[in-house]
């Protein structure tokens, strides 16, 4: 009966111990949390849009701006939480302080995740690539092949569907300039008589027969 008074007594002393330690470990004291999130590598790296977790009161969830800024009400010795995309989550306690705010820095390591190499194929399964190989039209030989692309209805394909480039456009209209200048002058020195060799033959004809007759 005293070994079961003892006991009891015991685990009465222990449960009122740990409700002593709660109270004096837990705080109820409202803190303004204010803070940067920024990148640990590179101080100049702000973290936009991070998800923020009060894991200590009811998961609460916040967020920072596309500046990386956040303030929020939490409570001393409050455990925060702080998760980006390609960022490892990280773990923040707010300290006790005798001022009702609290100013941080959060600094966040990147997280770098080496992915396997991936292969894009046009064929959704193995049996669609078999018989998109069994159909293929494969030359003979590199002479056939070569005769095919040359060809005049291949050649006029690519004329049609392929742009010029620029240096074709420049030098055909370098051509066709060059031909225009070279046809006017053609044209002047035939329409100038003074340059006309066969008017200036007819002329010295009708000087030549105009002194026959006197």
């Amino acid at each position: 009966m005293n070994f079961l008074k003892s006991f009891f007594l015991l685990l009465v002393l222990c449960c009122s111990a740990n409700s002593l330690i709660a109270q004096e470990t837990k705080s109820d004291k409202l803190v303004q949390f204010t803070g940067i999130i920024q990148n640990a590598d590179s101080s100049s790296v702000v973290v936009p849009f991070v998800s923020i977790k009060n894991i200590s009161y009811k998961n609460q969830f916040f967020a920072s701006n596309h500046q990386g800024y956040f303030s929020f009400v939490a409570r001393e010795l409050d455990t925060i939480e702080f998760s980006a995309i390609g960022y490892r989550t990280t773990q923040v306690v707010i300290p006790k302080s005798e001022d009702s705010r609290y100013t941080g820095i959060i600094e966040m390591k990147a997280s770098v995740t080496n992915l396997p190499a991936v292969v894009v194929l046009p064929w959704a399964s193995v049996e669609e690539f078999n018989l998109a190989f069994l159909a293929l039209e494969v030359a003979d030989d590199n002479y056939l092949l070569a005769k095919r692309n040359l060809s005049h209805e291949s050649l006029m394909a690519l004329a049609r569907e392929t742009p010029r480039s620029a240096n074709e456009i420049q030098n055909y209209n370098a051509v066709s300039s060059h031909m225009n200048m070279t046809n006017r002058n053609i044209n002047q020195r035939y329409a100038n008589p003074l340059l006309n060799p066969f008017a200036w033959a007819k002329f010295i004809n009708q000087l030549s027969g105009s002194k026959n007759k006197k």
